[in-house]
């Protein structure tokens, strides 16, 4: 008697074009050795974003390479915490944890330096300077308005911020008007500032697959459009259609991307 022969259901090999989604779920269910590459192209898809981070801290007497390796060690935490079936965004899980694990690499550091005296005579006005215009303005004041009241830059006050004579950065997360302030503003949020390139990180993500499903002749168009700048007349000559039809599938395609992306959000 022939035995019925057992159909084995096979996941499709993952590559640097999957989505998040498709990554993070055969990671979860793969051996280590392909575990270890599904990590891999997750992390390399994610290099930017760490840089971009560890750019923020950068300039605080720590080389920028060293940065990105601590927040490689945050970015892997994201992933190995991350649940793709609860349907969050990876990058905005990932960019928190990185965050921290930056500011704690501050925090737990300690290097014995000399500060220079500039900067050493603006730290020992900080504090005052700091409590006297918190109590005139009745917030937590700028660096900026920190920087005019002391007759120097703001750099130099940002500097007078984390420096300390052990160099630890732990007042980051502390108040600025010092340990008593409770529920007030923090060092870090006058250091903070809000920049947009994350959305634009975020929407290139999410874009990113949407392009690589579309058709080869949907893509050149856009190639030639978007990145050429060639008007519709000329792409039209180059593929050997009329204008109408080049407008018509441009208008089609990303009407298409936008109807994906709305679906992502």
């Amino acid at each position: 008697m022939n035995a019925t022969p057992t159909a084995t259901a096979t996941r499709p090999a993952v590559t640097a074009e999957s989505t998040d989604t498709e990554l993070f779920l055969a990671l979860r269910a793969a051996g280590d050795a392909e575990r270890e590459r599904i990590q891999e192209l997750i992390v390399l898809r994610y290099q930017r974003l760490v840089s971009w981070l560890a750019s923020r801290y950068a300039g605080r007497a720590v080389d920028t390479d060293e940065l990105v390796a601590v927040g490689n060690v945050g970015l892997a935490l994201a992933i190995s915490r991350f649940d793709a079936e609860h349907g969050a965004d990876f990058p905005a899980y990932a960019k928190p944890t990185i965050q921290g694990e930056i500011r704690r690499y501050f925090r737990d550091k300690r290097r014995w330096i000399r500060l220079p005296r500039q900067l050493q005579e603006t730290k020992a006005v900080l504090r005052e300077a700091t409590d006297d215009l918190a109590h005139k303005l009745g917030r937590a004041p700028t660096v900026n308005e920190l920087a005019e009241k002391l007759a120097v830059s703001p750099d130099l006050v940002l500097e007078a911020m984390t420096a300390e004579d052990h160099f630890t950065v732990a007042s980051l997360d502390s108040p600025v008007g010092g340990a008593d302030d409770e529920g007030g503003q923090t060092i870090a949020d006058t250091v903070a500032f809000s920049d947009t390139r994350f959305d634009l990180f975020e929407d290139m993500e999410a874009l990113r697959p949407l392009l690589a499903a579309l058709p080869d002749r949907d893509q050149r168009i856009l190639h030639l459009r978007f990145f050429e700048e060639k008007t519709q007349s000329e792409i039209g000559e180059e593929l050997g259609v009329c204008q109408m039809h080049v407008s018509r599938l441009l208008a089609r395609t990303l009407a298409k991307l936008r109807t994906g992306m709305l679906a992502d959000a």
